[in-house]
């Protein structure tokens, strides 16, 4: 399954997919309170990014900002998850299908060394990464930049430690990556549609069905 792994990237990005992570595997559950001054002393930075951050994850709907009650997490329950996780299996089919039909020789070769890539990360926390590049390219190759444009959005939905979460996926995801790239190299749109579809609702049900299992767990910065 695809993440938005970006080790790098401004404060803003780096706070806000921290925040993202937390609130969608639960370590931030709805109705807590977030104190925007620990948050600024975590990442060890001015208030401004923070409240950028802060305000991306509204536009997300996964805060609340209100003048008077301050910033409350929204939350995500499992039947979010799985819709989201459904809409972007949608957009990342239809890239998958796409990409069978208009893929070139040389990117079928460097999708193939991204796979390997992944593979040979198997067991080390690199793995989420390297699988998000891999899932980059395959999106790349729809030639498409308004699909690509709309998976970007999707994809937050996606924790970026995903395969920290589900390291028994690594093996399923592994061989369905295979599969994908066999299919996109015989140019079957539907067969690569179908998988990729798959690949992203198996994980969007595994997140749901862990999400549920999982008391609630808060973690810093709230509000004292």
């Amino acid at each position: 399954m695809s993440s938005p792994v970006d080790v790098g990237g401004t404060v803003r990005e780096r706070a806000a997919r921290e925040l993202r992570n937390r609130i969608l595997t639960g370590a931030l559950p709805a109705g807590a309170r977030l104190d925007l001054d620990a948050i600024t002393a975590e990442f060890a930075t001015s208030r401004t990014p923070v409240r950028e951050a802060l305000l991306e994850l509204s536009f997300e709907g996964l805060v609340r900002i209100a003048p008077r009650s301050g910033i409350t997490v929204v939350g995500i329950n499992a039947d979010d998850i799985v819709d989201s996780f459904t809409i972007l299996g949608v957009l990342t089919g239809q890239a998958a299908a796409w990409a069978a039909q208009r893929i070139t020789p040389d990117e079928l070769s460097a999708l193939w060394k991204a796979a390997t890539d992944v593979a040979a990360r198997s067991g080390d926390a690199s793995i989420g990464e390297a699988n998000w590049r891999f899932h980059q390219e395959v999106h790349r190759a729809a030639q498409s930049e308004r699909l690509l444009a709309q998976i970007r959005l999707a994809a937050r939905v996606v924790p970026t430690n995903f395969l920290t979460l589900f390291p028994e996926h690594e093996r399923h995801s592994l061989g369905e990556h295979d599969e994908l790239l066999e299919a996109i190299g015989d140019h079957e749109p539907e067969r690569a549609r179908s998988i990729a579809e798959r690949h992203v609702l198996q994980a969007g049900r595994s997140l749901a069905t862990w999400l549920q299992s999982q008391p609630e767990r808060l973690k810093l910065p709230l509000e004292p």
